[in-house]
């Protein structure tokens, strides 16, 4: 009975002892960890006062940029060896040249896709029309109708004897399944998902997801964008409520950044092989047009945080205007100061949200900032039609920014990302067009909050950078 009594509490106090040794050590990791003030507070609050709870929702998603993950991941062999023609360069780009990213590049051919029927169509184009490959990464690929017709078209395109391969996302496609592919399979096309939600320990965390949304015709034509692969981004015909997205084809130079991208998670999702060199993709002369783009990924496998380190940039030295459309909107406090910066020095600041997203609690965050850049002038519209997924951001007539990234945490320093640097004032003004007919949809409420709304807002906002 005393032995027994002995054994129970020194196994009491070993693991007492170990739980502390495990949380001072998370503890050390996240303040070595390169966060927002925000996001590290968050954490430790979380780990202190939650301990059960918070060390294994660490250990599960709280890596941000993984040394070792990184390692796996950082041959993105974007170095750039064309000519810089006429291009002037500007101060973004002199910027993501210091990070090794490819500098901007014109005589690129780029098409906007504003709606999702549009969407639809040019997706089905490329995948009739190819004649050697399709490669196809997408955070989510449903089993709807939209997502069985895309992937009949591929498995006939892949019977004919295409290389047809399908990237998704281990959490955003965790529903779709792997039976779905298997005729796929048996056609001959491969698929892969890049972090599943079940894993070896150590093949990656949870929280790092590849959100980026690319597919590549013959290595020659890119579309890419915001939007994913279901019913409510794309179809063929209308319908009131599919969501608000913004998508682009892309033919040109620029592509083969696209392809590396690809080429390096598809090999970290689905093993190494060898792929010919995308720098021996040369575009034709008909591929060629006047848009002067520049690729910009993000995501552990990028050094340091080039997306967030551009849009602060831009944001800070705007003149003019600063226009914003986002699905989420859960700034850090540096980016929330600039807009507050530059409302108060006289830039248009206009910021396009949903009325209401499909994530409730960032649409209670995100109150906080609104009501914020709304006192210092800033226009806040919801698009009340319905939901709006499109990611772009506008500065002054010379910067447009459209991709995967949202404006929160999530997307600016956990997830792989890629967004496209348009310089060219053709393009800027098209988008610039496409903002100002969503703001004829949209409402602009008082945002004004009670005492309890308030004080929920704020409570919730403590632990903005974990949603």
């Amino acid at each position: 009975m005393i032995h027994d009594l002995i054994w129970q509490w020194l196994l009491a106090h070993f693991e007492i002892l170990a739980g502390f040794l495990i949380g001072v050590a998370l503890i050390a990791h996240i303040l070595t960890q390169r966060r927002s003030p925000a996001g590290t507070i968050a954490w430790l609050l979380v780990i202190v006062l939650m301990p059960y709870v918070g060390v294994p929702l660490y250990l599960m998603f709280g890596g941000r940029k993984m040394k070792r993950q990184a390692r796996r991941k950082t041959d993105l062999d974007l170095s750039w060896d064309g000519k810089r023609f006429d291009v002037e360069r500007t101060y973004l780009d002199e910027l993501l040249e210091s990070y090794g990213l490819p500098p901007a590049c014109k005589e690129n051919r780029l098409e906007f896709c504003f709606d999702g029927q549009d969407t639809w169509r040019r997706l089905v184009d490329m995948i009739e029309n190819a004649q050697k490959s399709i490669y196809i990464s997408t955070f989510i690929f449903r089993r709807d109708s939209v997502g069985k017709d895309i992937l009949s078209r591929l498995i006939k395109k892949a019977e004919e004897g295409l290389d047809v391969r399908i990237l998704l996302d281990g959490v955003g496609s965790v529903w779709t399944g792997r039976l779905f592919f298997k005729n796929l399979v048996k056609a001959g096309g491969r698929y892969a998902f890049f972090i599943p939600l079940l894993h070896w320990p150590f093949r990656g965390r949870t929280n790092l997801r590849n959100h980026r949304k690319i597919v590549i015709a013959d290595r020659q034509t890119v579309m890419a964008g915001g939007t994913n692969i279901g019913n409510e981004y794309i179809g063929p015909d209308s319908d009131p409520a599919r969501w608000q997205d913004l998508s682009f084809v892309l033919e040109g130079p620029a592509v083969r950044f696209y392809l590396e991208i690809f080429r390096s998670d598809w090999s970290f999702a689905a093993g190494q092989e060898n792929w010919p060199q995308a720098t021996e993709i040369k575009p034709s002369d008909e591929m060629k047009g006047p848009a002067i783009v520049q690729v910009v990924p993000s995501g552990p496998d990028v050094p340091g945080d080039a997306l967030y380190d551009t849009i602060l940039t831009a944001l800070f030295n705007a003149q003019r205007r600063i226009w914003i459309v986002t699905p989420y909107f859960v700034p850090d406090e540096p980016l929330a100061n600039a807009l507050c910066l530059a409302g108060r020095r006289g830039v248009d600041v206009r910021v396009i949200v949903p009325a209401k997203s499909n994530h409730p609690l960032t649409d209670v965050v995100r109150g906080v900032y609104l009501r914020e850049i709304r006192q210092i002038g800033a226009k806040v519209m919801f698009y009340t039609p319905g939901m709006i997924h499109a990611k772009a951001l506008l500065v002054d007539d010379n910067i447009a920014m459209i991709g995967s990234a949202n404006m929160d945490f999530r997307s600016l320093f956990l997830n792989y990302e890629v967004m496209l640097m348009v310089y060219s004032g053709s393009h800027i003004e098209q988008v610039q067009n496409w903002m100002s007919r969503l703001e004829f949809q949209c409402g602009r409420p008082l945002l004004t909050a009670g005492w309890a709304r308030n004080f929920w807002e704020h409570l919730v906002r403590l632990f903005a950078p974990l949603l």
